[in-house]
């Protein structure tokens, strides 16, 4: 019986897939589900060289693209991975444990960056903070929900960016979320790439934006420097 469904959207992700992809236990318990947005690169080959299962969306849309694999899901539990994301050994069993509690409804790992900067470590350490005392992960730290809630809250709501921030507001109203203590390793990538300083700006003007009701497709335009 599958216990856990990992959903992981994909677009162009031919230089991480693997590395996330051998990462994962191989158990009849866990299923896999890639959800392509429309790859120019090797990913598909790549994952379907693995026999990992790949379906196709309709559009690159993370929060669509995460739907569509949970309706395909057959888990009790649904895990939604970042491509650059490496989630921690026994990652499985840890999420079974916590939903021992019948107040759990989802939950998230704490995070670490795999890049050695010292700004870095500061970085994460307030993202635990905040994920720890306001219950409220981000997308990047691996969330993981009850399948019956998730569908029962209609699941993500199709924004192009902050899907992740809203749907943990609605799944907080229906119980607790955990926290685990055991971390993800996530890309430095975009941090590398623009610096911690730009990084971090522009990741709060778009969380402030969004409280202010900045309608998101205008925050992602901005996020992605559109």
């Amino acid at each position: 019986m599958i216990e856990i469904s990992i959903i992981i959207p994909v677009l162009n992700e031919e230089t991480v897939i693997v590395k996330t992809l051998n990462n994962l236990q191989k158990d009849e318990a866990i299923e896999v589900i890639i959800v392509d947005g429309g790859s120019q690169d090797n990913t598909v080959q790549l994952v379907r060289n693995m026999g990992v299962k790949i379906i196709k969306s309709t559009q690159a849309n993370r929060s669509l693209q995460m739907n569509q694999g949970a309706l395909l899901a057959t888990g009790n539990i649904l895990l939604f991975l970042h491509a650059d994301t490496i989630l921690p050994q026994g990652y499985d069993q840890l999420i079974l444990n916590s939903f021992l509690n019948s107040k759990i409804v989802g939950g998230a790992f704490r995070l670490k960056i795999d890049l050695s900067l010292f700004s870095l470590r500061l970085i994460e350490i307030l993202v635990n903070w905040r994920s720890q005392f306001c219950s409220i992960p981000y997308g990047d730290q691996g969330i993981f929900v009850k399948t019956s809630v998730f569908r029962e809250i209609g699941g993500f709501t199709n924004f192009p960016i902050m899907e992740d921030f809203e749907f943990i507001q609605r799944l907080k109203k229906r119980g607790k979320i955990i926290i685990l203590s055991a971390k993800v390793v996530t890309s430095g990538r975009r941090w590398q790439k623009l610096g911690v300083i730009k990084t971090t700006l522009i990741n709060q003007l778009i969380i402030l934006g969004y409280y202010l009701g900045i309608p998101p497709k205008k925050l992602a335009q901005w996020y992605r420097g559109k």
